[in-house]
């Protein structure tokens, strides 16, 4: 059974109602089971320049991998942790070589769905939520000043919502030579929702609305993605706001060997 009838997906983008040019970049192939979105940072057109990189050169690098064969844990997280290394690199080689693009960065989540399993990597305050039973959970750590001074109880949650080091990102794509991404893996249920999303829409809309969007809107992903850009829009829309929307239909197990699924059976 292909991803393509396990996943239903819908992608979004908008500039907002303050910018006058968007930053944010995102690519998805439902084949291959894999979502990229990146937020970009820097002057001039500088964070639409990098975050574009980002996606390209993420796709570029694990498309053809991906149709080559059939993936494991290790392998998922590898290609994702190469992907990003070659992500950072080549905006880090553009910053260098062109003064207008000096100091360009971007954040990145990107998901890659495989054998009822999806391998989850970020850098800086881009997310991933989980829509599972009526309850949403962000999977993914903001890697933000704001999250730190969360973290050791130097603010409270409710002043984190209106703190003004909100977009100060700890991490970025591009910024140096050498990143840490980080990477986790979880299982994949049928009916599950997943949403990737640049601080656009969580900024400006509360998880818990977030939450009875996706759910209300479930059936139909297309109005889902549309309503969730709306609100923040509707909220102010005081950044570029972007989100890719996966719904697991069914499950996408990948073929077993009568030896593989006997060895399985003997470990439990």
């Amino acid at each position: 059974m292909g991803l393509e009838e396990s996943l239903e997906v819908a992608a979004r983008t908008d500039s907002g109602m303050v910018r006058s040019h968007n930053e944010d970049s995102v690519a998805v192939d439902a084949a291959c089971g894999l979502m990229v979105l990146a937020d970009g940072m820097g002057g001039y057109n500088a964070g639409e320049v990098a975050s574009g990189i980002a996606v390209s050169v993420m796709m570029s690098e694990m498309v053809p991998v991906i149709k080559e064969g059939l993936l494991n844990d290790n392998q998922a997280a590898s290609l994702l942790e190469r992907s990003v290394d070659k992500a950072n690199s080549s905006i880090y080689q553009a910053a260098k070589s062109d003064e207008q693009y000096a100091g360009m960065g971007t954040t990145v989540v990107s998901a890659l769905f495989f054998d009822n399993r999806v391998a989850v990597a970020h850098v800086g305050d881009s997310r991933l939520y989980r829509l599972r039973g009526g309850m949403l959970e962000a999977i993914t750590r903001d890697h933000s000043l704001l999250q730190e001074q969360l973290d050791c109880g130097m603010i409270t949650a409710e002043e984190a919502r209106h703190s003004q080091n909100r977009n100060l990102v700890t991490r970025a794509v591009g910024i140096d030579t050498e990143l840490e991404t980080e990477i986790h893996l979880y299982d994949v249920l049928a009916g599950d929702i997943y949403l990737l999303c640049s601080d656009g829409l969580n900024d400006m809309v509360e998880d818990e609305d977030i939450g009875l969007i996706m759910h209300a809107m479930q059936g139909n992903l297309e109005l889902a993605a549309d309503q969730l850009i709306q609100s923040a829009n509707d909220n102010g829309g005081k950044d570029n706001v972007s989100v890719i929307l996966v719904k697991v239909k069914q499950e996408f197990a990948r073929p077993r060997s009568r030896l593989s699924k006997l060895f399985n059976w003997l470990r439990t």
